[in-house]
């Protein structure tokens, strides 16, 4: 049975520390190579909505460097913008700094090929640093997404490895003619799952956003964080929170039908705030309804 943590707090510090501290997460840290990818498709001086924010990958940094890992990686690889443009306007480039901390563009060369088993591309092209990390941390935002229903642990990373600086600002755009991931843009999200899952998924409504996204939608300030070592059940919690059933998400219908992870709600351990009451904050701070609606 899967664990996942679900807590809720207005300083997200806290909401961070508490759904880690449910997870056994010391043997992922301690002496490892670990690289936190946060959340940082655009922003701009306008609008931050969309992205990690400053404070959440502080938390999260300092959290793992209690654990003493051999080197501590923010590995950034923003979509549709330059990612140290992304660092800069959202003061993550700072946090950075403060932390003494290593930063990588996967975005840039140097480049390496990697074959895909699944979906419909057979390789796909990403920073050869990436291949050396001994543990993943996906560091994303809980969105709903005009193309893969929502935005959780899994895609942070599926369609954040692959290097932009070869497919294009955005990838999906396939500007060069290199990249089949439009054809099936799901089947690629689980390929990529399959071939670089994340080690532990951190989720937050640090904002949350809904309407529509991954960006210039409604942004909504909920404080829940959601956190696990399998990104299925991750997702399934986070895809819960936004009204959805792992059924309804494509890419979590084919992860869990392939056995990627547990994207059945009654098999998931949920520890701290409770689902429903988790629904009913972030349908009150959503929608303004005070109504914990069943999950599916």
């Amino acid at each position: 049975m899967a664990t996942v943590a679900l807590t809720q707090h207005s300083k997200i510090r806290q909401a961070v520390e508490e759904a880690l501290g449910f997870l056994p997460v010391e043997e992922l840290f301690k002496n490892k190579i670990v690289a936190i990818h946060p959340n940082d498709t655009t922003a701009t001086e306008e609008d931050q909505s969309g992205v990690t924010q400053a404070d959440t990958l502080e938390a999260v940094i300092q959290f793992v460097k209690r654990f003493q890992p051999r080197e501590l990686i923010v590995s950034g690889g923003a979509g549709a913008s330059e990612t140290d443009e992304v660092f800069r306007i959202t003061g993550m480039d700072r946090v950075i700094e403060k932390e003494r901390v290593q930063y990588v563009d996967h975005n840039k060369p140097p480049f390496a090929t990697v074959p895909l088993d699944y979906g419909p591309m057979r390789e796909v092209v990403v920073h050869e640093g990436v291949l050396r990390y001994e543990t993943v941390v996906s560091l994303s935002q809980l969105k709903v997404h005009s193309q893969s229903v929502i935005v959780g642990a899994i895609k942070n990373i599926a369609m954040s490895w692959p290097a932009a600086d070869y497919y294009g600002h955005p990838r999906m755009a396939d500007q060069y003619g290199r990249s089949g991931m439009v054809e099936d843009k799901n089947g690629f999200i689980v390929g990529m799952l399959k071939r670089f899952p994340p080690h532990l998924g951190i989720v937050t409504g640090h904002p949350a956003m809904i309407a529509t996204g991954p960006t210039g939608g409604i942004a909504v300030e909920t404080g829940l964080v959601v956190a696990g070592r399998d990104p299925v059940s991750v997702d399934t919690v986070c895809a819960s929170l936004l009204g959805f059933s792992t059924m309804g998400v494509e890419y979590l219908r084919q992860a869990t039908k392939l056995g990627l992870g547990d994207g059945d709600l009654s098999r998931i351990e949920i520890k701290g705030v409770r689902l429903d009451e988790a629904m009913r904050i972030f349908n009150e701070r959503a929608y303004g309804v005070r109504k914990a609606l069943k999950s599916a």
